[in-house]
């Protein structure tokens, strides 16, 4: 099984996808699953996680009528507002399906740089163990220590690291970022997706080789069976051919042992969601 833990799904407009800029132009168009699959089958994946691109529980209920329909939706990473004290109800539905697997809330877009340890956050994230679902961090570098003391305060939940913290490779940053993927990485409970790089980068002149450097720190800070491959696609595409993409992370897994390759290219990703066989 290869997984791709890293997959959007939109029918575009311009409201609802504000956030897809002019000079994003080649993303402004619908993507779904036929897209992808044309795309990613021939590279040899044969499942994705789909992610949520807008906050809403309509878009969440529309990901998971997609994975009722596409089996190669293996599972969903929803939205769910979860300082609302509504929260248990909406949980008690989506939790009834199958390949709702996770929950993310985008805190990169957040001004409060302790946004996710307000208690009502808290309280949020305190309510996923009863459905045994995930949680998928999106931030910035700059907001890794207030993850780091949330992951801390669940040691039970796991946690999903996305892009691998976007540090800013335009501008060349490592420091601090490295130091505090260290320090997130130290939580057993947290994996990390080797995704995002090249929307981080220039996307005009970003090069493997430069990206290589970042990998490195990954795998430096986490141990090999709390990675997975992401192709963050089709935001990729403002800076990359989705083959492009993913060869940055199979590449450099060129020479590692075989059950190290296996497990970045799926099973770290399906054990991470609880995904067996297709489903949870």
């Amino acid at each position: 099984m290869r997984l791709d833990a890293h997959v959007h799904f939109w029918r575009y407009n311009e409201t609802d996808y504000a956030w897809i800029t002019e000079n994003m132009n080649v993303i402004r168009r619908d993507f779904l699953p036929e897209d992808w699959m044309k795309t990613a089958e021939p590279l040899g994946f044969d499942g994705l996680i789909a992610v949520q691109a807008r906050q809403t529980l309509l878009e969440t209920g529309w990901l998971l009528e997609l994975a009722d329909k596409y089996p190669v939706i293996r599972g969903v990473v929803g939205w769910l507002d979860l300082r609302n004290p509504a929260l248990g109800d909406h949980l008690e539905i989506l939790c009834d399906h199958p390949r709702f697997v996770a929950a993310r809330h985008v805190v990169q877009d957040e001004d409060d740089p302790r946004f996710m340890l307000q208690d009502e956050f808290l309280r949020g994230i305190g309510k996923l163990a009863k459905c045994d679902l995930a949680y998928d961090i999106l931030i910035y570098a700059p907001q890794l220590p207030a993850a780091t003391e949330l992951v801390g305060h669940f040691p039970q939940q796991t946690f999903v690291l996305n892009h691998i913290g976007k540090p800013d490779i335009r501008s060349g940053e490592f420091e601090p970022w490295a130091t505090e993927l260290h320090r997130i990485a130290a939580h057993d409970n947290v994996y990390c997706k080797l995704s995002g790089m090249v929307t981080e980068a220039d996307w005009e002149s970003w090069t493997p080789k430069q990206l290589q450097h970042y990998l490195d720190v990954v795998f430096d800070a986490f141990e090999p069976e709390r990675l997975m491959i992401g192709a963050d696609w089709p935001a990729c595409l403002v800076a990359a051919t989705y083959e492009q993409t993913v060869a940055v992370v199979m590449s450099y897994l060129h020479g590692m042992p075989e059950d190290v390759q296996s497990g970045i290219l799926g099973a770290n990703c399906a054990r991470a969601y609880g995904i067996e066989d297709g489903d949870r």
